[in-house]
């Protein structure tokens, strides 16, 4: 059987390059000449996978991983007749295809806070996100990101700053949910997810000279500041990439905003609240699609879709924890390892009421605190802060004073009613109501004593009307 031109790898070497790519196809009407070609392409194709692993041997090795299978597709004859599309974590797409992709818009100098922490150059292209190190050509090993493969896109206030700053994460598929610890062999070996995106631009507009790219002037009518821009840039690659279903979400105070003060910015409403993972502390958004953990590594991110309940757990005096449960199966990255339940602690008690009322009860979200398993260490304050509905609520919006817990508090309020309740019986008792035989000792002889008094009585009243 005659070699055939492997097309995948050519359309990736020389993709920048389109008249070679032609000459190419023209000249390979020979098998000798295909298979040169061939040779070539997947030659080239390696070089790139190698110069792109500054980071040492470790991310050289996944970098020839990824570069394999086309080699082996040439080799074997076989050649496929159409690229894969550029969201494919399978198809040998990475740096290596970020690069022979035309950079359209170039922005330089931005702080990276995840998956690296350093000042990088991000490039858009018509397929990819990238970073790259300043002065060099070829993208950072694991910061490069199909626009396909984003599936959550989020613009937040940085929180506790003086100056405003804002985060742009980007998440992609597989990358958000909490996954389980223990990882079966063969969740080991396939491939992970790209890690979320996390990088930070000040509320002033570019620096002269930092933008690039062909669409570097088109892309000044709308850089006013460095939100404007991203903002901009970000949803027409989306688009562009025929990424539709996701779209760039901003915190909203009006879905949610804390009580808390913010000192830095008093002026500010901040559409975060404080909170602990485990031992590592966070903020929560409470966002239009979901709630989000950050920035902590690991990011997490819980659609709203995917929320069964909400819990509160220990109750404190001034904290509280919330619980969210969540539907693991149907994980739009197969996995099966979504933890089912995910707790986030010490939450300020004054977010209750803008918590549960304005967030969780909005959205329709179930609230399984009352449920069984729950019920010994659920605590509710429902709420000092908030105005008693229908005159009630006076002594429960002094809770806290007597230095009980929640719990006891409770505890002695169940018991106090069922003592209310046994005196109300008390009481409504009537020793008379049960008979007449209390009556059993009255004689005849003093009923006859009343009657003789009553004709008496009568007898007077006549005579005195006469």
């Amino acid at each position: 059987m005659a070699p055939q031109l492997d097309t995948q790898t050519l359309g990736l070497v020389f993709q920048s390059r389109p008249d070679i790519l032609a000459g190419i196809q023209q000249a390979a009407d020979t098998p000798a000449r295909t298979t040169l070609f061939n040779d070539i392409a997947s030659f080239v194709y390696e070089r790139l996978a190698c110069a792109d692993a500054p980071d040492g041997p470790a991310s050289k090795r996944r970098r020839l991983d990824i570069a394999q299978p086309p080699a082996q597709t040439h080799r074997n004859g076989h050649a496929q007749d159409s690229v894969p599309p550029a969201g494919s974590q399978t198809g040998a797409l990475g740096a290596d295809a970020a690069v022979a992709d035309p950079v359209l818009l170039e922005v330089k100098d931005i702080s990276v806070t995840a998956p690296q922490r350093k000042k990088y150059d991000l490039c858009f292209t018509k397929n990819f996100l990238y970073a790259r190190a300043s002065g060099t050509s070829v993208p950072v090993q694991g910061i490069v990101y199909p626009w396909t493969d984003i599936e959550h896109a989020f613009y937040l206030p940085v929180p506790d700053k003086s100056q405003a700053q804002y985060n742009y994460v980007l998440l992609p598929r597989g990358s958000f949910l909490p996954t389980a610890k223990q990882a079966s062999a063969s969740a080991v070996d396939r491939q992970q997810p790209l890690e979320p995106l996390v990088f930070t631009v000040p509320a002033t507009a570019p620096k002269p000279g930092s933008i690039g790219g062909s669409s570097a002037k088109t892309a000044e009518a709308v850089s006013d500041t460095y939100s404007s821009l991203f903002n901009w840039a970000l949803t027409t690659s989306l688009r562009s990439a025929g990424n539709h279903s996701c779209q760039l979400v901003a915190a909203d105070p009006k879905l949610f905003h804390s009580v808390a003060r913010q000192p830095h910015r008093p002026n500010e409403k901040a559409v975060h609240v404080k909170a602990f993972r485990g031992s590592k502390d966070g903020f929560l958004f409470f966002l239009p699609t979901g709630i989000l953990w950050a920035f902590k590594k690991p990011l997490l991110f819980l659609p709203l879709d995917r929320i069964v309940a909400v819990s509160y757990t220990n109750v404190l005096r001034t904290t509280f924890n919330m619980v969210v449960e969540l539907d693991t199966e149907g994980s739009s990255d197969g996995s099966s390892t979504v933890e089912k339940e995910v707790e986030f602690g010490m939450i300020d008690q004054g977010d209750y009421q803008g918590i549960d009322d304005t967030y969780v009860r909005r959205h329709g979200l179930a609230d399984r605190s009352m449920a069984e398993q729950r019920k010994a260490k659920r605590e509710l304050v429902e709420n000092a802060k908030k105005a008693p509905a229908d005159g009630e609520g006076d002594a429960s919006a002094a809770g806290g004073a007597d230095g009980m817990t929640e719990l006891e508090r409770a505890q002695q309020e169940a018991e106090q009613r069922l003592q209310d309740e046994e005196d109300e019986m008390e009481e409504d008792y009537d020793p008379g109501s049960d008979g007449d035989s209390e009556g059993e000792g009255e004689s005849s002889e003093d009923e006859d004593d009343d009657d003789d008094e009553d004709e008496e009585d009568e007898d007077e009243m006549g005579t005195a009307e006469d």
